[in-house]
């Protein structure tokens, strides 16, 4: 394989939760993806390590052009700089949709977050080189053990699969436009959220009961939730912590600039 064919797409989610986001209200930005970091925007610094990566080529950013009103122009200039803008729809689902769709000549598209502020070069290869090859989704996820052994204090949200503890880490593969169906589906269960009928139809009374009972293993809900939406879905469990650390919460930026602190930057 040859260096071009190594090469994939980044797309940076940045959509606005509005001034009232819990991050961008203690930090005094109206979007949170702009909350400084160590005194580096949130953004800019996921936007630095997809440049730093081997495996990305191209860049798009899923983000509202009026939060450049609020930036430096040096930053705002570095952000747009060999950079492809998306129009953010209503949730961070539907933006992927619409992103599949606008990007489909750039695929594969890696997809993360503008408050995955601890994402590396490190994570980012080693998750492309780990991602199947004939999955149409990949997820990244974390164990429990693995994020607790290095941040035992640590408030992340776990799911449990086969009686181990799973948190995702902000970070896609889309290798194929079928993709997009996985996107869909999560629509339609943010959709239905508070009809919990709804959810048990789409899954299935088996599945569901298996998966709160805790005996669902991930391989079976991968294999599960393929054939719900028509599309391969896979997962690669990630031996980096901080990849399933992103910043939710002022408690977040606190760890997280700890943990950038030890990093020396």
């Amino acid at each position: 394989m040859n260096a071009d064919a190594r090469r994939f797409t980044a797309l940076v989610l940045a959509g606005s939760r509005g001034p009232d986001d819990p991050v961008a209200r203690a930090t005094g930005v109206t979007h949170k993806a702009l909350a400084p970091l160590a005194g580096v925007p949130m953004l800019l610094r996921v936007v630095r390590t997809l440049h730093a990566s081997p495996s990305i080529g191209g860049l798009a950013l899923c983000i509202d052009r009026a939060a450049f009103a609020e930036l430096e122009q040096s930053v705002a200039a570095e952000l747009l700089t060999n950079v492809q803008l998306v129009v953010p729809d209503r949730t961070p689902s539907a933006s992927v949709r619409r992103a599949i769709e606008q990007l489909a000549d750039a695929m594969p598209l890696l997809v993360t977050t503008a408050d995955n502020a601890l994402l590396s070069p490190q994570m980012i290869e080693h998750f492309c080189a780990a991602a199947p090859a004939d999955a149409d989704l990949t997820v990244a996820i974390a164990s429990e053990a693995t994020i607790r052994r290095a941040y035992p204090h640590s408030i992340r949200t776990y799911y449990r699969f086969g009686g181990e503890g799973y948190s995702g880490c902000n970070l896609f593969l889309a290798r194929t436009p079928a993709a997009r169906k996985v996107a869909a589906f999560w629509s339609e269960i943010e959709r239905h959220r508070k009809r919990p009928w709804r959810l048990v139809a789409a899954i299935g009374p088996l599945t569901l009961l298996r998966f709160l009972l805790g005996t669902l293993s991930l391989e079976a809900a991968c294999r599960r939730l393929s054939g719900i939406v028509g599309a391969t879905v896979r997962a690669v469990e990630m031996p980096f912590a901080e990849a399933a650390i992103d910043v939710d919460k002022p408690a977040d930026l606190v760890l997280a600039e700890q943990i950038l602190e030890r990093r020396g930057g």
